[in-house]
């Protein structure tokens, strides 16, 4: 008999690529797969382009402070749940995966009310509102810093690191290079990621360092949308790109060293990937202060060098890179020892075993 899974998570990206990563996998067990989201998350089109069914729901967002729409998007979510039991008793899935966001919460309370077991993955290092919600409702929680599990109910809790891509560890450093136009193979390359809408603080201080930077390194620079500076194109080893898609694999093999923010699917990447880093996180006040938790536990564990955004200037980047690279084997070994190698492995488990038991 086909086993059916039904996955849910969206609001960003960085809920919807972790289940893209589990697609082949989940294909490659048998499960017949249908995704649950909201009318035009960017989690649509995402999962529209994988051929998968989709089904929108309404979403709203559950806040911590004042905002009118605090009044009519409980409405909307409970709208969703109703809408997520029509749907799952149509689907009659053997389990549900969320990847969170808060058009997950819904689906997982639904997925209890049908009695089918939800399997739930929290990407940083504290539970966001939205798995909060969910959780008690779960059957078990993914999670990927070995911190996390002090958050998490103990007979629940399973650190497995994030789904990574697979595509992404079988790049072309040579189809790289020749894209970036770069002259000198003998130069170490640095890739800079400031996350898809690109960091104004990070590009200001690669640029003002640029000159410096070209002198030992060749630079690719994924500076998001509109941030391109053409005073800048002929730069020799320089290399702007707004972002990028399926040359990212390519980026990453020829990547000798990463600059990044510290979103947790951005570096369990880098540590799937076994790439050296220097992590930026976004400040507090710009965030729920989850990537300087994030940031923090990967150089607890070894992986990661962490220069905040307070501290970023010219001369504070040019010495993490020095010490990145002059300390490079000494992450890479604490990164080859990491247990979260085989996440996907590890979550197709718990998936086939909720499974059986529905």
């Amino acid at each position: 008999m086909t086993k059916k899974i039904v996955m849910t998570g969206g609001g960003t990206a960085g809920h919807v690529t972790p289940n893209i990563a589990l697609l082949p996998a989940l294909r490659a067990e048998g499960y017949d797969i249908s995704y649950i989201g909201s009318y035009e998350g960017i989690e649509k089109g995402l999962i529209e382009d994988q051929n998968i069914p989709y089904y929108g729901i309404a979403s709203g967002k559950l806040r911590r402070y004042f905002d009118p729409k605090n009044f009519s998007d409980p409405f909307k979510v409970l709208k969703g749940y109703h809408q997520s039991v029509k749907l799952l008793k149509k689907l009659k899935p053997d389990v549900v995966f969320s990847k969170g966001g808060f058009v997950s919460v819904p689906v997982v309370l639904a997925a209890r009310r049908c009695k089918i077991p939800a399997i739930i993955h929290e990407s940083d290092l504290t539970p966001g509102l939205a798995n909060r919600i969910a959780i008690p409702r779960a059957t078990k929680v993914c999670c990927n810093f070995p911190e996390t599990l002090s958050y998490l109910p103990e007979d629940k809790a399973v650190l497995t690191g994030s789904p990574i891509r697979r595509e992404l560890l079988s790049g072309s450093a040579e189809a790289a290079f020749q894209l970036c136009k770069f002259k000198e193979h003998s130069k170490p390359v640095i890739l800079i990621i400031g996350g898809s809408s690109g960091s104004r603080a990070i590009n200001t201080a690669i640029r003002g360092l640029l000159p410096e930077l070209v002198k030992n390194y060749n630079i690719i620079h994924l500076c998001g949308k509109g941030n391109l500076d053409s005073t800048l194109n002929a730069v020799p080893g320089y290399a702007q790109f707004e972002y990028a898609n399926q040359e990212l694999a390519d980026m990453f093999a020829l990547a000798s060293l990463v600059i990044s923010r510290a979103g947790a699917n951005a570096i369990c990447e880098l540590l799937a990937l076994r790439k050296p880093n220097i992590l930026i996180p976004l400040p507090a006040s710009a965030s729920r202060g989850d990537q300087i938790l994030n940031a923090s536990s990967f150089r607890s564990q070894g992986f990661s060098y962490v220069l905040d955004e307070e501290q970023l200037a010219n001369t504070t980047l040019l010495d993490a890179i020095e010490h990145v690279f002059h300390k490079k084997t000494s992450y890479l070994d604490a990164m080859e020892q990491s247990k979260m190698g085989n996440s996907i492995q590890t979550i197709i488990g718990l998936i086939n075993e909720a499974a059986k038991k529905a």
